[in-house]
This record gives C-alpha cells, sequence and structure tokens, in this order.
C-alpha cells in the first residue's frame, strides 16, 4: 500500500472531513503552521505544528472541526487529503 496524497479545494474540505476514515487524514499548509485532521472510532484529533511546538485538539462533530480551520486559515492556506 502506497501513501497517496492529492490537494483539495476549500469547498471539497467539509465532504472529505464528513467522510474521513481512520487510516485517512487531512493536512492544512498555513504560513506559519501545519494543521493534520485524523479521526479515530467517532473523535476528531487536530494537531497544530508550529516550529517544534505542537498542540492537540478533540472534536466529536465534523462541524467544529471545520470552524477550527476556517478560524485557523488564510486565503494563502493549501489544503490535501491523504
Amino acid at each position: 500500500m502506497s501513501y497517496q496524497e492529492h490537494e483539495i479545494s476549500f469547498e471539497d474540505l467539509q465532504k472529505q472531513i464528513l467522510l474521513l476514515d481512520s487510516d485517512e487524514g487531512i493536512r492544512v499548509d498555513n504560513i506559519n503552521d501545519k494543521i493534520f485532521v485524523n479521526k479515530v472510532a467517532q473523535r476528531y484529533t487536530v494537531l497544530v505544528s508550529k516550529n517544534t511546538n505542537d498542540k492537540f485538539f478533540y472534536f466529536y462533530e465534523p462541524v467544529q472541526v471545520l470552524d477550527f480551520i476556517k478560524n485557523n486559515t488564510d486565503n494563502k492556506s493549501r489544503f490535501f487529503a491523504y
């Protein structure tokens, strides 16, 4: 099995979050940090990595994840599904 990654639009982000499986993830590349989203069972894990500082956030609803991403990105952010 190989690692497959492809860029997605912000518009496709909601669909990707809803359909996220345990062996998949989303990466957001911002200018100053990266955001990683994974889902295990019914809980979403969001990791914000900036330099050597990592912060974890946990959500149970897809809309919470989408709101978090909206509040932590800008128009230069790039989105990837893997």
